[in-house]
């Protein structure tokens, strides 16, 4: 496979935070394509969403193999087991020529994929529902070194949260189809 929409590069450029939308369909990718996402994010494959999108697809699903769609694959250090396990996962992703985004709960998770993979993209999600979860993003965030991309699986439950999370540093959220439209292309936070 030889995907030619990274994640990586859309994310990392133009103005302020990413929107990254999960989707089910291709009327949806193309909705969230046209409301001002920069990445559509899948839990399983999606006949026709490669011609409903221009935009970078992020698959959660965790087994690279699953999703032939996608741009990028959601690799959960928590999942891979150990250290080699985490390895191999990358590993498999990468010779699929996808690019791997490796989702971290906490400082440990986030210190073993550093040590192990420093990955170039990394998702930060709260280990427990009950703290505040934008809190628990917003602690990780510092661990995450310069130069890494960060991705934040968060509820979001107002533009607030989003200008908080911009202006800790974090380069992309991912956010209900929605709400898209509302977060998309408003003015830019103070910093």
């Amino acid at each position: 496979m030889n995907h030619s929409r990274r994640l990586s590069q859309a994310i990392s450029e133009g103005d302020g935070i990413s929107l990254l939308v999960p989707v089910d369909d291709p009327d949806e990718a193309r909705r969230a394509e046209s409301n001002g996402a920069e990445g559509v994010v899948v839990e399983r494959t999606v006949d026709g969403l490669r011609e409903a999108t221009t935009l970078p697809v992020l698959y959660l699903g965790g087994d690279a193999r699953s999703c032939a769609d996608a741009d990028a694959c959601l690799l959960w250090v928590k999942s891979a087991g150990d250290e080699a396990g985490l390895r191999d996962l990358h590993s498999e992703a990468e010779m699929l020529g996808l690019e791997a985004v490796i989702g971290v709960r906490d400082d440990e998770e986030l210190e073993l994929a550093l040590e192990e993979l420093d990955p170039e993209i990394v998702l930060l999600s709260p280990e427990d529902e009950d703290d505040d979860p934008l809190e628990q993003v917003l602690d990780l965030l510092p661990d995450v070194p310069a130069g890494k991309l960060a991705i934040a699986e968060v509820q979001i439950r107002s533009s607030e949260d989003v200008a908080a999370l911009e202006r800790a540093g974090v380069d992309a959220v991912i956010v209900e189809p929605g709400v898209v439209s509302q977060l998309a292309g408003g003015a830019a936070p103070e910093v």
